[in-house]
């Protein structure tokens, strides 16, 4: 296997490698001088005919090299803050100080510099080069370029997506002249949005600086200036459009030979070589040839990603020849319908962002392997398609993406939103189409290049029309992808001239008002939707921080976000819980991301979703969204293989009405397999099995055997299983599986005794507020049980739902819900009675599901509740669902959950009736004997005195710009 991954490495990094000769380039990696030109003073002062005095290394950025300024108060960001919350909360005065500066927004990058650099280089032009054409090739900039060489302007040039080539033919003779690159990474420079992940600090980062490859190219004077392939699949050929560039004064003549051979498979093929005879005028000349693959062509999808490597040889009649090298993929996405179809099989898109997560350079890996491995963990969770969010990878991405069989859709590198807008004139407009045209013509050969968006959400009175505009502008200029206008939520315009749809509409679990269930779908949302709909950004469940994670930041970037969470949360004396929060809520948030997911496998016609995210996304406030963190590193509560079991392309699938059942019912249970694999299968028979939560079988049998067609649903039957046997209350788990291989997926779900034993009479008074007659109970040494729903004044600002908290409480100003699940010790002697994991389960939603909380800001600082909910990670107040004390000599339970009996018509609450069963059975005991001590008036207080704490906004606006003056 190590052997393997190295050859594919190797064959990666051969695909990256310029077919020129060693001799015809000369690397400019390496030390260069700098200077830094804050106020844009150095075209005027001539700074080309200057030497530059400080010293860099490039490839890098000019944090890399500890350039640019201290982070502080005064910074100048790129991007927009929705909360401002945090300039002016004296509890957050600290991390405000010069020497203890702690940002929540984002990481924290050493040093900061926004404005022109210009960087220097000596460089010797071999004598052989004489009479050659060459080039100065920088693979990826951030953003604008001016060159001059020597005292000599040459251009300057604007992307943010592809090489910046300058042709120095004319003033480069033999010789050693002086290089000098004026970079400059203002947005004024172009205004994409100060949000948009090609240049936000949200995410990469507003870097300055040059990486990847840096080298001077020679080459023939008559040469290949593009090479573009088109295959077309059904008639086993490819299209090759070659344009030929020929610098001299007279017209020339010559051949074009094509050749082209099988790569990235196991089988050998080798395509008989085509060539043609050109006759080219000073200037450009396009050239056409197709060529014919034949029988043994092999296709590409993300099951078979088989490559082609062609070779295109120009020949002049007079002169040298010029070779060029591409890859390219015998691959046809089309729609039909509202399905996705490459090669003519429906696909479904499962699909993650990549926002630009670069937490160690804050700039773009351009190294294969590096890309390898990113993909490689999501392929590995079952992912076959990535939405690169206003931005577009260097090539490495590409080449990654072709070896391993991943949809791309990156995207103009444009969120034009926030100080921008699109349709309306500004210099935006053109610039997305310039820069997806350099898309086209950097990456269009790529297999994985299969999707294309002009950029995220954007803003402006006539963005409909100008969307339209570009879907119809490249459905005329390339028919080797297909074309959406934006990615977009909701409230965005329709644009139906996409090929296919992004929209936020088939998302989100409704569980705030419904039982949960796995019978939902997002039908409703799709049906008028005539193209395939892809779901943009689902998901978005938050989870607490992983601190461990800290450590990890070795590079120009300092997770002082994390930190800042950290510290605030031993002010709050939990600094002990941290990895409990961390794993409890984890394993809630897979849970909300399996169902979401597992619905979308439900909906007829849905063709796929993009998932924010399998990663964390450092910015927007930090958005800790991601079962993986920035580096693409698991977190400890959730494995690849787990996630694969409900995100693959094979997932057995449960329609159950409700996960809570009573001893007297029947559990049903709909089978159906979700399948998109290469191929139908043959009539395969899955099993299914009931296990107790000791993993000893219940109950088990097999499904009839079904021919299974590849492209949707196929129904299995349905299990059934009286529950009269249960006498107490269990957990049970439903499996589904194909035996034999790793399609397999599970399901939990509850059974509590429809009739509950009768409890003996006792002292414990039972009230549902705290009175004086519990008073005077807990004074004479009694024990009280108090149902307090509705009764909580401290901790009432506090808003809890099943679900945690969507993207996270500071980008959306404190929206709810503000909790992330809980933690509860599942051997608590109060749980004997009702099964727990340490987390939030299903079982648990009708007792947490807006449930009031009690916030613990005047108990003692040790306090622990018996369920103890994990607050936002910007407050972390400590929080109580259930709670137990002694008071005075008395002891006291409290739950501020709704454990009362369900009235007359309401839905039935057996697992709230359990939870109060097994909490009234514990107060009765001997067992109930609390550790920690609370005076009276504390707990009294609970239901009379709001929070100290509260959180304020200091702003209603939405983006929040308010912030310190600066001079």
């Amino acid at each position: 296997m190590r052997f393997a991954l190295k050859l594919a490495i190797l064959f990666c990094l051969s695909l990256l490698t310029s077919p020129l000769l060693a001799a015809d380039v000369l690397p400019l990696a390496g030390e260069w001088r700098c200077r830094l030109d804050p106020q844009d003073a150095g075209v005027a002062a001539r700074w080309y005919a200057t030497t530059l005095p400080q010293k860099v290394r490039l490839p890098g950025s000019l944090t890399e090299n500890g350039l640019g300024d201290p982070v502080s108060l005064r910074t100048r960001w790129t991007a927009t803050i929705y909360d401002s919350s945090w300039f002016f909360n004296p509890r957050l005065a600290k991390y405000r100080q010069p020497d203890y500066f702690k940002i929540p927004f984002w990481l924290t990058p050493n040093t900061y510099y926004v404005g022109p650099a210009w960087y220097q280089k000596t460089v010797a032009v071999p004598a052989a080069w004489r009479g050659r054409r060459l080039v100065l090739f920088l693979e990826r900039a951030h953003f604008a370029t001016r060159v001059w060489v020597d005292n000599q302007e040459v251009g300057q040039q604007i992307s943010l997506v592809a090489p910046h080539e300058y042709d120095l033919t004319t003033v480069l003779p033999p010789g050693a002249h002086t290089l000098t690159v004026r970079v400059d990474n203002r947005l004024e420079t172009m205004n994409v949005g100060p949000d948009s992940h090609s240049v936000s600090d949200h995410i990469q980062g507003n870097w300055n600086g040059l990486i990847g490859r840096l080298e001077l190219r020679a080459g023939p004077p008559v040469f290949l200036q593009s090479v573009q392939v088109y295959p077309d699949v059904a008639h086993r050929a490819a299209r090759v459009k070659l344009l030929i560039k020929n610098t001299l004064p007279d017209k020339t003549t010559g051949t074009v030979q094509l050749a082209a051979q099988a790569t990235n498979t196991g089988t050998a093929h080798q395509v008989a070589p085509v060539s043609a005879r050109f006759v080219a005028a000073p200037g450009e000349t396009a050239v056409e040839i197709t060529l014919s693959m034949g029988a043994a062509v092999q296709l590409w999808d993300e099951f078979h990603p088989a490559l082609y490597q062609l070779t295109a040889t120009l020949q002049p009649k007079k002169g040298p020849a010029e070779t060029q090298q591409t890859t390219f993929g015998m691959r046809e996405i089309k729609t039909q319908g509202n399905r996705l179809l490459v090669n003519g099989r429906p696909i479904f898109l499962r699909g993650d962002l990549h926002n630009g997560e670069f937490p160690l350079t804050g700039y773009p890996a351009t190294d294969v392997p590096s890309w390898l491995r990113v993909l490689g963990s999501m392929k590995a969770h079952g992912f076959n398609h990535v939405r690169f969010h206003s931005w577009c990878p260097p090539e490495a991405a590409f080449v990654a993406a072709d070896q391993l069989g991943f949809y791309l859709q990156p995207e103009g590198p444009s969120w034009p939103n926030h100080g921008t807008s699109l349709g309306d004139g500004r210099p935006v407009d053109q610039f997305i189409l310039d820069e997806t045209t350099r898309m086209a013509a950097a990456y269009g050969n790529h297999a994985s290049y299969c999707l294309l968006a002009a950029g995220n959400e954007p803003a402006g009175r006539n963005q409909a029309k100008y969307l339209a505009d570009f879907v119809h502008y490249w459905q005329a200029r390339d028919a080797r992808r297909l074309y959406t206008g934006a990615s977009v939520a909701m409230s965005w315009p329709l644009v139906p001239e996409n090929e296919y749809m992004i929209k936020s509409g088939a998302r989100g679990l409704p569980w705030v008002k419904a039982l949960p269930n796995s019978t939902f779908d997002y039908r409703a949302a799709i049906e008028k939707f005539t193209m395939p709909y892809v779901t943009h950004e689902m998901g978005q469940w938050c989870v607490f921080p992983d601190f461990k994670e800290i450590s990890q930041y070795t590079g120009v970037y300092r997770a002082r976000n994390l930190e800042l969470f950290r510290e605030d949360l031993a002010d709050h004396g939990m600094a002990n819980q941290a990895e409990a929060f961390l794993q409890a809520s984890g394993k809630l948030q897979v849970l909300c991301y399996k169902n979401e997911i597992e619905a979308t496998l439900r909906t007829p016609g849905l063709a796929g979703f993009q998932l924010l995210g399998l990663q964390d996304f450092p910015g927007q406030g930090t958005a800790l969204v991601g079962v993986l963190n920035p580096f693409f590193r698991e977190k400890g509560y959730v494995t690849a293989a787990q996630y694969r079991r409900f995100c693959q392309p094979t997932v057995p699938l449960a329609r159950l009405p409700k996960f809570v059942f009573t001893s007297n019912e029947t559990f049903e249970a709909s089978a159906e397999l979700a399948h998109y694999g290469p191929a139908a299968l043959p009539p395969t028979a899955l099993t299914w099995t009931v296990r107790t939560a000791a993993g000893a079988v219940l109950a088990q049998g097999s499904f009839a055997p079904v021919a299974i067609a590849t492209g949707g649903n196929t129904p299995l039957g349905t299990v059934r299983l009286p529950l009269a046997a249960i006498t107490e209350a269990t957990r049970l788990t439903l499996e589904i599986a194909a035996p034999g291989t790793d399609v397999a997926n599970d399901w939990n779900f509850w059974v509590y005794p429809a009739q509950l034993p009768a409890l003996p009479k006792s002292d414990v008074y039972e009230c549902t507020r705290l009175d004086a007659q519990a008073q005077r109970v807990l004074a004479r040494g009694g024990r009280v049980l108090l149902n307090a729903a509705g009764q909580v004044v401290k901790g009432k600002e506090v808003a809890m739902s099943f679900t945690p908290v969507f993207w996270n409480t500071s980008w959306f100003k404190m929206r709810p819900p503000h909790v992330t699940g809980f933690v509860v010790n599942p051997q608590h002697p109060a749980l004997a009675d009702f099964p727990t994991d340490a987390h939030s389960d299903l079982q648990w939603w009708e007792i947490v599901n807006q449930a009031q909380l009690m916030h613990l800001e005047d108990f003692p600082a040790g306090f622990r509740p018996v369920v103890q909910p994990i607050d936002t990670w910007f407050l972390n107040r400590r929080l109580a669902l259930v709670l137990e004390a002694r008071v005075g000599p008395g002891r006291l339970l409290v739950s501020s959950a709704n454990l009362a009996p369900a009235a007359p018509g309401e839905t039935a609450r057996p697992a709230a009736r359990q939870l109060y069963y097994s909490l009234l059975r514990y107060t009765q005991s001997e067992r109930f004997q609390p550790r920690d001590a609370v005076d009276f008036k504390v707990v009294k207080d609970l239901f009379e005195t709001p929070s100290r704490e509260q959180f304020r906004t200091f702003t209603k606006n939405s983006p929040d710009e308010l912030k310190p003056q600066r001079k």
